[in-house]
């Protein structure tokens, strides 16, 4: 399997003398890198799940979907011998399957327990969160708005737990269409890797077509999302680039690189790994903003640090706008089977937040 992670093919690079003479740069060249950045503790728990149903239980361990979107992560899992599916189907039967952090409807638990499956849930706590308020909500026979984006897997578990009662709000132009039952009787739920600044966009503009909505009993788009962007947002007005590690279907990275433009930064760029930065980005780049999404593991922003330090970026500051102690358990169905086997390892938590220099 290629290692993605390194390039395939040698780079004929410029020294950053001739990238200065292309285009020159005013002052010194330096990095702001975003703190927090990478794992969150949902993304942590997940990882670890598949690693040690791997350790205990052998391989091969079915993934349904991505366990988290990350292309390096999803990779090195596959070479320990996790295997990733698109549904449950493809699993034999009376295998071993986790369901990954973004969750899943009701509707994919039965159908592996009708083959007979042995599942782990890793869904993150706070997605799980989510769904219990659509299932509440639902039966209290309220009409639920849920933010999030169409196809995502997240959004697809919760809109599985009531889709009798649950219309899904794409972008804050939905909210025109949208028809309800009786406007008195609405709530509105968000996927938790959103824009925080859009989702409130659209919040906004529902509130204004219906007065009465209620909001969700706590906020639904997570900590990790919320805390990256606000370090991003600090960062993007200084910053002549700013470089997002993740990968293209992760959401919350995505939303980083829209922050950071919406936010001040000349220019922002997303890639997963250090070899697709191209070096004419730095032509005229003082300042070089770098931070990572919520599934992004540290060695790969380590990476693009030492690439950074290859074309003269070696200063380093971090700006911490936040402490992260979130902790989650392993799954309950890990749980029991780790500790007949003496192993006590539990959810780490951000494992990729840590101040790196």
């Amino acid at each position: 399997m290629v290692d993605l992670s390194m390039p395939t093919v040698p780079r004929v690079r410029r020294t950053p003398e001739e990238i200065a003479a292309a285009a020159p740069v005013a002052g010194e060249r330096r990095v702001l890198l975003a703190a927090p950045r990478g794992y969150c503790a949902g993304v942590d728990r997940a990882v670890i799940a598949v690693e040690k149903a791997l350790e205990h239980y052998g391989a091969p361990v079915y993934v349904r979907k991505e366990i988290v979107h990350n292309k390096h992560v999803v990779q090195t899992l596959e070479e320990r011998g996790a295997v990733f599916v698109e549904e449950t189907d493809e699993v034999p039967e009376g295998a071993m399957l986790v369901f990954s952090a973004h969750g899943v409807s009701p509707a994919v638990v039965q159908s592996a327990q009708d083959r007979h499956l042995h599942t782990i849930d890793a869904t993150c706590p706070l997605v799980t969160k989510v769904h219990r308020e659509a299932v509440r909500f639902a039966k209290n026979d309220y009409e639920i708005l849920l933010i999030g984006h169409v196809g995502h897997e997240e959004v697809e578990g919760t809109f599985g737990e009531a889709p009798e009662h649950i219309q899904i709000v794409n972008s804050p132009e939905d909210v025109d269409t949208l028809e309800v039952n009786d406007p008195d009787k609405v709530v509105w739920l968000s996927q938790t890797t959103l824009s925080v600044d859009e989702t409130m966009e659209t919040v906004n503009r529902l509130r204004a077509r219906f007065p009465n909505m209620i909001d969700p009993p706590s906020d639904d788009i997570c900590y990790a999302t919320s805390n990256r962007q606000a370090a991003i947002k600090e960062i993007a007005p200084q910053a002549d680039l700013v470089l997002v590690v993740g990968s293209a279907n992760s959401s919350n990275s995505v939303r980083l690189k829209e922050v950071a433009l919406e936010y001040g930064a000349r220019r922002a760029e997303r890639v997963d790994f250090a070899n697709q930065v191209d070096e004419s980005w730095f032509e005229g780049v003082a300042t070089v903003g770098l931070t990572s999404g919520a599934s992004v593991p540290e060695v790969l922003v380590q990476q693009v640090l030492d690439l950074l330090a290859e074309y003269g970026y070696g200063e380093v500051e971090e700006v911490v706008t936040a402490q992260e102690d979130i902790l989650f358990s392993l799954p309950k169905e890990l749980r029991a089977k780790l500790a007949k086997d003496g192993d006590t390892t539990r959810g780490l938590g951000g494992r990729g937040t840590k101040p790196s220099r």
